[in-house]
């Protein structure tokens, strides 16, 4: 059997498909498992904030339309470039053990940058956070690929990037410190990969159900539901990270924000389900909070 993985054409991207291609092989070694490389939007916009092209799925609507007209039968993606709602014809059929959640800075520690020190960062959820422990800090726009953002660390301060995306580049030498989730409260499913295929290719689900990783699977879920409750995006401060007691409970925690990180409302719940509480947080932050304010501004 061949498996055909949709993929963008970053190193990033690459190494995250290859990822993939190494677990279905290692569940069976019969797949032929190949990739096919997709070029988006959000690749060849490098001038442009991602929220200023409409958010996430810049990153992953040309991947996603290569599997629905069967150029692939499956696509790799950072679970935290989807979009909140599954794309019609499409389920993400499998998320693989979870890396790293954290932020990093890359350039100075946080305790280390002088007052007034410009950070680069191309997402509000980092700025808002970041503005509320550290007031004096100002921000400027960060896009591009990995290698392209570290060089542009010598023109700021600091810049944050994913602490898993220098990981699995084998660049962990250029983090300066990987910032606390007191600190900075990961974007919803920063760390995981989400692994789509069309809902009905049954062939290529059974496959996926092998490098399923139910702890993982069931925290994406708990965020993603949290974010699909507020009803915004990467556009939003906002940001969550669930953990899975052994028993399968979901402890989740959620935060959102005013853009000028003025206002940063947190909050925590439990529950049994990952879908209740994505739910529950959000509706404790949006009306226990008083959070729905920001979501209309």
């Amino acid at each position: 059997m061949t498996l055909r993985i949709a993929t963008r054409g970053s190193a990033l991207a690459r190494w995250q498909a290859e990822h993939v291609a190494s677990l279905l092989r290692g569940a069976d070694p019969e797949l032929d498992v190949q990739l096919v490389v997709v070029e988006t939007t959000g690749d060849r916009r490098q001038d442009v904030p991602i929220h200023a092209m409409g958010g996430k799925g810049v990153f992953v609507k040309e991947v996603q339309a290569a599997v629905l007209d069967a150029r692939a039968d499956l696509a790799v993606h950072s679970a935290k470039d989807l979009t909140s709602t599954t794309v019609d014809g499409l389920v993400i059929a499998a998320v693989p053990q979870r890396g790293d959640v954290r932020d990093a800075l890359v350039g100075s520690t946080l305790d280390a940058l002088p007052a007034g020190a410009r950070v680069a960062t191309g997402s509000v959820r980092r700025r808002a956070q970041l503005a509320d422990v550290r007031p004096d800090l100002t921000f400027a726009e960060l896009r591009g690929n990995m290698t392209t953002r570290l060089e542009r660390a010598r023109d700021h301060d600091a810049i944050v990037v994913a602490a898993v995306a220098l990981q699995r580049l084998g660049l962990d030498d250029a983090i300066a410190e990987v910032l606390p989730t007191r600190v900075l409260l990961p974007q919803v499913a920063q760390g995981a990969l989400a692994v789509e295929c069309r809902s009905d290719d049954d062939a290529t689900l059974r496959s996926l159900r092998a490098i399923e990783h139910e702890p993982s699977r069931r925290a994406v879920d708990a965020e993603r539901a949290f974010l699909t409750e507020l009803g915004g995006d990467c556009n939003m401060p906002a940001g969550a990270l669930a953990t899975i007691g052994a028993d399968g409970a979901v402890a989740l925690e959620g935060m959102l924000a005013s853009l000028d990180g003025h206002v940063v409302l947190r909050d925590r719940v439990q529950a049994a389900a990952p879908e209740e509480a994505g739910r529950l947080l959000a509706t404790q932050l949006l009306d226990g909070a008083g959070g729905r304010h920001l979501v209309d501004l």
